[in-house]
């Protein structure tokens, strides 16, 4: 078994498609398909069935998708360390971020660093705050970036920002009228949220929580999985929303949205780390350099 069927076995399970990971890795449909045929046949194991054009993992395959997993991710750590004995000479950063964060806030920083050390090979993955923290401590992510609290005791959190969060709505919306907003107006309102295990939704849940209203009393219309599909319903006229000020801030001065009279509570942006996993000089000096731009 090496280290490359490993591969592609992991990029053909998670895509549940040969074409599709062979692609990606840039490799023949042929040699994919040879591969992970090699390892059924080398270990008398069934991993994957053939369900017509599809193919879907086996019991068997789902388990050692699991374990070719952590393999990938110490081999990938082993490679770090080497790397890392080059300085900031080469090598890569991985990062994770929730949406808020990667569209508005990390594209300054992840500049920045880029133009300090070009070398240095970065990528960026975007998702959900649950998402994220589970790619850093899955190890696929050196450090991430949310916008919820995280209770993890494997995951080390540390506030690198604030961010205001605005309650808004179609500019002819009558809570955006400057009046101050009532708790019946808020129940009586139809709504446009992101989705469950978002920063931006816990943050939304835990507001009302404090002035008596539980989710469930809220008319959501539609949960959507990203800002900007909830900024373009909420301007279309479906409802109001709460957003990150960050990501609204150019539709209100477009005169798209507008802001309504509601005080909301601040929330942090926090990177992650894994509080096992070796931490390169370039993850420490990303984090480095966060720390002295929002210390100005």
């Amino acid at each position: 078994m090496t280290l490359e069927q490993l591969r592609i076995f992991v990029a053909v399970a998670t895509r549940e498609h040969v074409t599709q990971a062979a692609r990606e890795l840039n490799l023949t449909q042929s040699a994919t398909s040879a591969a992970v045929a090699a390892l059924e046949a080398r270990y008398q194991t069934r991993l994957f069935d053939r369900v017509g054009r599809r193919i879907v993992l086996t019991a068997a395959g789902k388990a050692f998708l699991i374990e070719a997993k952590a393999v990938l991710a110490r081999a990938a750590a082993a490679e770090t360390v080497l790397d890392d004995l080059a300085g900031l000479k080469r090598g890569q950063l991985a990062l994770a971020a929730s949406q808020t964060i990667a569209g508005y806030w990390l594209p300054a920083f992840i500049h920045r660093f880029n133009a300090a050390h070009p070398a240095i090979r970065l990528e960026l993955s975007i998702g959900n705050t649950e998402q994220v923290a589970e790619r850093v401590r899955e190890g696929s992510a050196d450090l991430g970036f949310v916008e919820g609290d995280v209770d993890d005791p494997i995951l080390a959190a540390q506030s690198v920002a604030e961010d205001e969060m605005v309650l808004v709505g179609p500019i002819d919306h009558p809570l955006c009228r400057g009046t101050p907003v009532a708790v019946h107006d808020l129940k009586a309102a139809r709504w446009v949220l992101r989705e469950q295990g978002s920063g931006t939704r816990a943050v939304l849940e835990a507001a009302v929580g404090r002035i008596g209203i539980t989710p469930a009393e809220l008319d959501v219309v539609f949960d959507l999985p990203s800002n900007e599909a909830v900024r373009g319903a909420v301007e279309a006229g479906a409802g109001i929303t709460v957003l990150s000020r960050l990501v609204v801030m150019r539709a209100v001065k477009a005169g798209l949205l507008a802001v309504a009279n509601l005080e909301l509570p601040k929330r942090h942006f926090y990177s992650l780390r894994h509080r096992e996993h070796h931490q390169t000089q370039a993850a420490r000096a990303f984090l480095r350099m966060v720390g002295e731009v929002v210390a100005v």
